[in-house]
């Protein structure tokens, strides 16, 4: 059944023995154009982000970061491309998850994709919510905010909880004024570090594939995040995520050197740099 979400919080249900945090939390399970998931944890609530690699998989890397799936309450998908979407159809019915999305993007999840009988997918608890507007899961506040991709709705998410505020943001292909005012007095903050632009030229991909990614609806590269970080990011946040690292076009290197150059002394004491994986999760951090 579809709904529409206002300031809206979940179902309660009796998972106790299940869930008992009361701290903030982001782990990311894998980050690329492989596939991307990250779980949001705030106070007693739990969002998967994003949903690009199959339920399998999913619950695979769950297991190693000492995640129940049944401990999560709901799916917030920030655009439809396959690397986002891959698994959202499955996990959301095997494990009964309400799952979030703008209409245009529901419109063409559906457009695009089928199930394994050739109907096409759908999610039984679907929350729509539009950019702009924020609304509450359990004890976290989801505040969406419009991203420029070439996708049919993209957003980006700041969340709330605890008294705590951390920011999600890839896929991007610049850093536009209302994505710089909602990445301001952020605890934490994942955001994008595509590619670096002379691997990019000079690499593997046709020439339409190049220019696509380095359009302004495309990916953020290391000089772009750079530019933010060293002009309008504010130096409040304790910890840094790097995501969405392209496999042919940047090195690990090469991302966090730029990241560590345009941050200078603006990262507050005990600062966390990150890079995230495509191939495995990393450690949980919390604040």
């Amino acid at each position: 059944m579809e709904t529409t979400v206002g300031k809206l919080g979940l179902e309660s249900k009796a998972r106790e023995d299940i869930l008992s945090i009361v701290s903030v939390s982001i782990t990311v399970l894998s980050s690329g154009s492989g596939g991307n998931a990250t779980v949001l944890t705030g106070g007693r609530t739990r969002l998967l982000v994003d949903c690009g690699l199959s339920c399998r998989e999913i619950c695979r890397r769950l297991s190693e970061r000492e995640i129940a799936p049944e401990s999560l309450d709901g799916i917030l998908i920030t655009h439809e491309h396959s690397d986002h979407v891959g698994g959202v159809h499955v996990m959301a019915k095997k494990f009964r998850l309400p799952v979030y999305m703008t209409a245009p993007t529901h419109g063409a999840w559906q457009k695009q994709y089928k199930d394994s009988r050739g109907e096409r997918v759908r999610a039984e608890r679907l929350e729509i919510f539009e950019p702009g507007r924020s609304f509450v899961v359990g004890d976290i506040e989801v505040m969406p905010f419009t991203i420029p991709h070439d996708a049919a709705d993209p957003v980006g998410f700041r969340f709330t909880a605890e008294g705590v505020r951390v920011a999600i943001t890839t896929d991007l292909g610049f850093m536009p004024q209302n994505v710089r005012d909602q990445l301001r007095h952020c605890d934490g903050l994942m955001l994008e570090s595509n590619h670096d632009l002379e691997m990019l030229r000079t690499g593997p991909y046709p020439w339409a594939v190049k220019q696509r990614v380095m359009s302004r609806v495309g990916h953020l590269s290391n000089d772009g995040l750079a530019e933010f970080l060293a002009g309008d990011y504010d130096g409040g946040a304790a910890f840094l995520i790097l995501a969405h690292l392209s496999e042919h076009n940047n090195h690990p290197d090469l991302a966090r050197v730029a990241a560590e150059k345009a941050l200078g002394a603006r990262a507050r004491h005990g600062f966390r740099l990150e890079l995230a994986r495509q191939d495995r999760p990393l450690a949980a951090i919390t604040l």
